[in-house]
C-alpha cells in the first residue's frame, strides 16, 4: 500500500475548479458552514477541528465543547417551510369525506364514436388484428342512474391486468407469450416472473479473481483488467470511489455523513488497515457503490442493441459481473460480524447493501436487504429513543425515511408486507438536513438541491399514501400505509368512490407541485423541460454545470486541474429528450436522476388517481359522463414522457433506483395506450380532451418505454416477460 499523504486525517477532497466556478458568485450564504465552530474557539478567533464531541482545543485545555446550530440561510428555510407545510395537506385529506354525493352530469355520449383506428396510429403495427375490443361488459341497470359510479381503483399493474378488458386483450396474445399464465393473473398474485423458477435470478458469484470484463479505472477511463481490485486499494483510490460515490448515490439517497467518513473514517482506516469492523464494512460498500456510480455512468455497455444498434444503457461489468462485485464481496463477508448491532451503521450497511443490489438488478436482494434495514432501524428507535435527540438525529431520520420510501414501492406495486416501520413515522419526524456539511456538500447542494428534491419526495410519498387509503376505501391514519390494503388482497368495485373524491385528491396533488421551489418547478405538460427557475434566474447556474458529452467527468475530481473556459448556454430548452440515438447530456452531482424521480413519481401519483375513470370508460362506457371523461383524459396525459425513461437518465440504468416499480408500470401504461387505439370511447376521449400534442407524445412515449424494456429484458426475468406481452400487442422485433 502507497504512503500516507503528509496530513491525511484532515485531508478532504476538494471540488474540480468547473464546480466551484458556478459558485462564485452565491459564497454569500455560507453562514451555516462557518457557524460550525464550536463556541471556544469562536471566542478565540481561531481554526477549529470541529471534531465531535469535543474538537481538539476543548480536548487539550479539558474544556466544555458546545456547537451552536448553524442558522438557516435563505435556501434552508425554504426547505423548513416545505416540511412544514406538509401536515396541512395531511390534514385536509384526513378531513375529505369519502361520502360526497357528486350531481349526475349529461352522459358522454356527444364523445363516443363507433369508428375504428388501429393501432397503427402509433406509427407501429399492433399484434391483433380484426374488430375492435369488445366494450359491452354486463353492468348494473342502475349503469345510468347515478347510483352507482363503477370506479375502480386498484395500485398495481398486476392487479390492472386483471380487469376484463385487458383479460380480452392478453387472451388475444397469449399464443405469442407462452409464458403469459392468464389463471394467475386472475387469482391476483403478483406478476407471473416472481412464480415462474425458469426466472429466478443466479446469486452474485463470490468468486471474482478470474474476471477480466472491461470496467473503469478511478480516472473514468476504460479499462480490459476487471474491477478495482482490493489489494489496489491505495489513499488516491480510496478517496476517488469515496468521491464518487458521494456525488452520486449519496445525493440521491443522503444516509451517510460525507464529512465524517472523509475526514475520520477514511484515514483511520487507512492507517489501521481494513479489518473486520462495521466501518471497514460501510467503507467497502461506500467503495463498490462509487465504482458502480464511475462505470455506470461513463463505462462499456454491457451489450448494443441488434435491432437498432443502439448501445445499452447498463454500463460496466456484465450481467453477472457487475462493477464494484469484488470491493462488494469483501464488505459481504464482514456483514455476518455486524448482523446484530443496534446502532445506526447496521441500518447503513443493509440500505448500502441493498443499493447495490438495485443496481445490480436483483429486486428480491434488494427487497430481503432493504426489509434487513428497515428492522434495523426499528430496533435502534426502540432499543435507544434517546438517538432521535443525540448529534446524529437527523441522519437516522434520512435513513429511516430511505427505508421508508423504498418499502412504499414495493408494498404498492409488487405486495410485499411491511416491516411496521411506518407505525415509527409521527415518532421520528421528518429530516431537515441540520448537522454538519462539509464543502463538498455545500457545493452540491448549490448544483443539483438534493435537499430541496428529498423533502419534496418525502411529502409527495406521505401523499401517495394517503390517496392509496381514501381510493382503497380503508382510510389509513395520516402517514399510515400499513392498515390499508396490500395489493395482494382483492379489489372491487365500489359505490363510496366517486368523481368528488378524486376531485379533492387532485387538488391535494397540484397543492404539491405548487409548493415546489422554484428551482424544482415544471410545466405540467412539458415533462422534460428544464426547471422554470433554471430556465430564467439561475439560467447561468445551469449553463455552468452542462458540459460536452466527451470531456465532463460524473465527480468533479476527476476534471484536469487547468482552467476550464466559460461554456456557453445550451440553446436547447430540454432537460430531458426522446431522442435516444443523440449524444446524452452530462450533469453532476446526479442532477437530472433527482429531476426524473421527482418528476416521475409526481405522473405516477397522478396517473394512480385518475385510473378509475379509465377502467370506468372500458367496462361501463354508457354510463360515462363529460366529468369522467376529463378524467380519463388526465390519466392518459399523465402517463407520457416520464423523464426517468428519456435521455440522459435511461443511459445510466444502474444508477436509477427501483426498476421493479417503473418497468411494470411501462407496461401498464403501454397497454392503456394500445386500448386507447382499439376502445371507441377511449379513441374519443384522445382525440377530443388530450390535446393537440397528444398522438405526437404518444408515439414518442411508447418508443421511449418500449426501448426501456428492450433493454432490461436480458437482465431482468420480470422485464422479460413484459417484453414479451408488449412485443406480442405491437408487434415489435426481438
Amino acid at each position: 500500500m502507497s504512503a500516507l499523504p503528509a496530513t491525511p486525517s484532515t485531508q478532504v477532497s476538494n471540488p474540480g475548479p468547473s464546480a466551484l466556478a458556478s459558485t462564485s458568485s452565491l459564497r454569500k450564504e455560507r453562514g451555516a458552514i462557518a457557524a460550525q465552530a464550536c463556541d471556544t474557539c469562536r471566542s478565540r478567533k481561531q481554526r477549529c477541528d470541529e471534531q465531535r464531541p469535543k474538537c481538539g482545543t476543548c480536548q487539550k485545555f479539558k474544556l466544555d465543547c458546545n456547537y451552536r446550530e448553524p442558522q438557516p440561510t435563505k435556501k434552508d428555510k425554504t426547505l423548513i417551510e416545505i416540511l412544514e407545510r406538509i401536515k396541512g395537506l395531511e390534514s385536509k385529506i384526513d378531513e375529505l369525506s369519502l361520502h360526497t354525493s357528486f350531481p349526475t352530469t349529461a352522459p358522454f355520449a356527444a364523445l363516443q364514436t363507433p369508428a375504428f383506428t388501429p393501432a397503427t396510429s402509433l406509427g407501429i403495427t399492433p399484434g391483433i388484428h380484426g374488430p375492435p375490443i369488445n366494450t359491452s361488459f354486463p353492468e348494473p341497470s342502475s349503469a345510468t342512474s347515478g347510483a352507482e359510479d363503477h370506479y375502480q381503483y386498484v395500485s398495481s399493474v398486476h392487479q390492472m391486468l386483471a380487469w376484463p378488458a385487458i383479460q380480452q386483450l392478453l387472451a388475444t396474445v397469449q399464443p405469442k407469450v407462452p409464458s403469459l399464465d392468464l389463471s394467475l393473473i386472475e387469482r391476483d398474485v403478483p406478476l407471473p416472473p416472481l412464480n415462474d423458477p425458469g426466472h429466478i435470478v443466479k446469486p452474485l458469484p463470490t468468486n471474482t479473481a478470474s474476471t477480466a470484463t472491461p470496467s473503469m479505472n478511478i480516472h473514468g477511463q476504460a479499462q480490459a483488467s476487471g474491477s478495482i481490485q482490493v489489494s489496489s486499494l491505495n489513499w488516491d483510490t480510496m478517496q476517488r470511489l469515496s468521491k464518487a460515490y458521494f456525488d452520486s448515490f449519496n445525493l440521491l439517497f443522503p444516509i451517510l455523513d460525507r464529512q465524517y467518513f472523509m475526514s475520520d473514517t477514511l484515514p483511520s482506516l487507512f492507517n489501521g488497515r481494513l479489518g473486520q469492523e462495521i466501518s471497514s464494512t460501510i467503507a467497502f460498500l461506500v467503495f463498490a457503490l462509487g465504482e458502480v456510480a464511475l462505470a455506470g455512468a461513463e463505462g462499456r455497455p454491457i451489450h448494443v442493441h441488434p435491432h437498432n444498434g443502439r448501445p445499452s444503457g447498463i454500463k460496466g461489468g456484465s450481467k453477472d459481473e457487475p462493477p464494484g462485485l469484488e470491493l462488494f464481496n469483501e464488505a459481504r463477508k464482514r456483514m455476518g460480524f455486524n448482523l446484530t448491532e443496534c446502532s445506526l451503521e447496521n441500518v447503513q450497511i443493509f440500505a448500502l447493501a441493498s443499493l447495490y443490489y438495485g443496481s445490480c438488478f436483483h429486486f428480491m436482494d434488494f427487497w430481503r436487504m432493504n426489509t434487513s434495514a428497515s428492522l434495523a432501524c426499528q430496533a435502534l428507535i426502540t432499543s435507544n429513543p434517546g438517538e432521535l435527540s443525540s448529534a446524529r438525529a437527523d441522519l437516522i431520520r434520512r435513513a429511516f425515511w430511505h427505508c421508508s420510501v423504498m418499502e412504499t414501492c414495493l408494498n404498492l406495486e409488487l405486495g410485499f408486507p411491511h416491516t411496521g416501520l411506518e407505525k415509527m413515522e409521527s415518532l421520528v419526524g421528518l429530516p431537515d438536513f441540520s448537522g454538519p456539511f462539509c464543502e463538498d456538500d455545500y457545493v452540491a447542494n448549490q448544483e443539483s438541491h438534493y435537499q430541496e428534491h428529498s423533502a419534496s419526495q418525502i411529502v409527495l410519498r406521505r401523499i401517495l399514501v394517503e390517496f392509496h387509503g381514501v381510493l382503497s376505501q380503508n382510510p389509513s391514519t395520516p402517514s399510515s400505509l400499513g392498515s390499508g390494503p396490500s395489493p395482494f388482497s382483492t379489489s372491487a368495485t365500489s359505490s363510496k368512490l366517486d368523481r368528488m373524491t378524486i376531485h379533492h385528491l387532485a387538488l391535494q396533488l397540484e397543492q404539491w407541485r405548487g409548493m415546489l421551489p422554484p428551482h424544482l418547478k415544471w410545466e405540467e405538460d412539458s415533462p422534460g423541460a428544464f426547471p422554470s427557475a433554471i430556465q430564467g434566474t439561475y439560467g447561468n447556474t445551469m449553463s455552468s454545470i452542462l458540459a460536452p458529452p466527451t470531456t465532463t467527468p460524473l465527480s468533479p475530481t476527476m476534471a484536469t486541474s487547468q482552467h476550464q473556459p466559460s461554456r456557453p448556454r445550451p440553446t436547447s430548452t430540454l432537460m430531458f429528450t426522446t431522442d435516444l440515438d443523440a449524444a446524452p447530456a452530462r450533469y453532476p452531482y446526479a442532477l437530472d436522476i433527482h429531476v426524473a424521480l421527482l418528476r416521475s413519481r409526481y405522473y405516477h401519483t397522478k396517473y394512480l388517481l385518475h385510473r378509475p375513470f379509465i377502467y370506468k370508460a372500458l367496462h361501463f362506457p354508457d354510463a360515462m359522463t363529460h366529468d369522467d371523461a376529463a378524467g380519463a383524459a388526465e390519466c392518459l396525459k399523465a402517463t407520457l414522457k416520464w423523464p426517468i425513461a428519456m435521455s440522459p437518465t435511461c443511459t445510466k440504468k444502474r444508477l436509477l433506483p427501483c426498476h421493479f416499480f417503473f418497468c411494470p408500470n411501462f407496461l401498464g401504461i403501454l397497454i392503456l395506450l394500445h386500448l386507447s387505439t382499439t376502445v371507441p370511447i377511449l379513441r374519443s376521449i384522445r382525440s377530443t380532451l388530450c390535446g393537440d400534442r397528444f398522438e405526437m407524445d404518444a408515439r414518442e412515449t411508447v418508443g421511449v418505454y418500449t426501448d426501456w424494456m428492450r433493454d432490461l429484458k436480458n437482465v431482468d426475468g420480470m422485464s422479460r416477460w413484459q417484453w414479451e406481452v408488449v412485443k406480442a400487442i405491437y408487434g415489435l422485433e426481438e
